[in-house]
């Protein structure tokens, strides 16, 4: 099945083609992401309307203290390949996991990036060391901390894309040697749009490019995250909630409570005191931990491996 003329611009729709993504894959992609941004089906078509505009907004994505896992969620998601649609969506001009250039060609790569005269939206994925000037992590000769003191402000918005980016992640937690944090607070204060989560859902960075391009930066909590995305509790939209209303319990992982579903809480589960819309949109739209049996440790929350731990006790 081929795009019709009107959707998309500047060959973005031969391109999504040429990778397999069909219009109709497309559209209900448009569709699922509008879903998940809390619009209606009606605004799909704004949806490919910003995926498929005449200019593709350059991306310019840092990775700094990490394990790669958020970009490792966006590449495994299928249905379509949300890998090359964004591909071929956006104009990823840096990322030193993905890209083929190295060493001095790629560092020229994110400096005409950066110096661009139409700007640029900076992604980080990973927390800022910041002790001793931050000696503890480096790319190229530069230190993360110098890197993002340099990039972010030129940036015409940045989002940070999981847990060490937005709030400094486990590299963070105590006694915390390296001094890591988050990119707002690395920077004084700087605004970011943060999408924590160990992955976050590759939908809600989808849907935060796309509420950029189309309304701009979206409403944020206090913790720098989306209302659209983390509003609600994992709690309040468990599957598992009628059983917690019940005083229905697992008592173990190999209970015949949790083989019925009963509610983790006794084993462990942050899902009260935690914000995402994991029960939604889930995984691949598959799957997400608490459906498939594993207690929600409080991933999206800021500090969750100090203040939640132990994990598999509850509070």
């Amino acid at each position: 099945m081929r795009f019709s003329v009107g959707l998309g611009k500047d060959g973005a729709e031969k391109r999504l083609e040429q990778n397999g993504v069909s219009r109709r894959d497309f559209m209900k992609f448009c569709a699922t992401t509008a879903a998940v941004m809390g619009m209606g089906p009606a605004f799909a078509p704004q949806v490919a309307e910003a995926l498929t505009q005449k200019r593709r907004p350059s991306v310019v994505y840092l990775h700094l203290a990490e394990c790669t896992g958020c970009s490792e969620a966006v590449l495994r998601t299928v249905s379509p390949y949300i890998d090359a649609l964004i591909l071929d969506t956006i104009s990823l001009d840096y990322h030193e996991t993905l890209m083929a250039a190295a060493g001095h060609a790629a560092e020229e790569a994110l400096h005409e990036a950066v110096n661009s005269p139409e700007g640029f939206v900076c992604v980080v994925e990973g927390g800022v060391p910041t002790a001793d000037h931050g000696v503890y992590g480096k790319v190229a000769g530069k230190s993360m901390l110098e890197i993002v003191e340099e990039i972010v402000p030129k940036a015409a918005a940045t989002i940070c894309i999981g847990t060490c980016a937005s709030y400094g992640g486990v590299q963070a937690a105590a006694p915390n040697p390296t001094k890591a944090m988050g990119v707002s607070k690395a920077l004084g204060g700087v605004t970011t749009v943060n999408l924590p989560g160990c992955p976050p859902n590759p939908y809600n960075f989808v849907g935060a490019v796309v509420h950029y391009l189309t309304k701009g930066v979206p409403e944020l909590d206090s913790g720098g995250r989306p209302y659209i995305f983390y509003g609600e509790s994992v709690h309040d939209n468990c599957p598992r909630l009628k059983h917690f209303n019940r005083d229905e319990y697992a008592t173990s992982f190999t209970s015949e409570e949790a083989r019925k579903g009963y509610c983790l809480y006794e084993l462990g589960c942050k899902g009260p005191d935690t914000y995402n819309n994991c029960p939604k949109v889930k995984f691949n739209q598959t799957n997400w931990p608490v459906e498939a049996g594993h207690p929600c440790i409080g991933c999206s929350e800021p500090n969750f491996w100090d203040e939640m731990s132990p994990f598999y006790k509850p509070w």
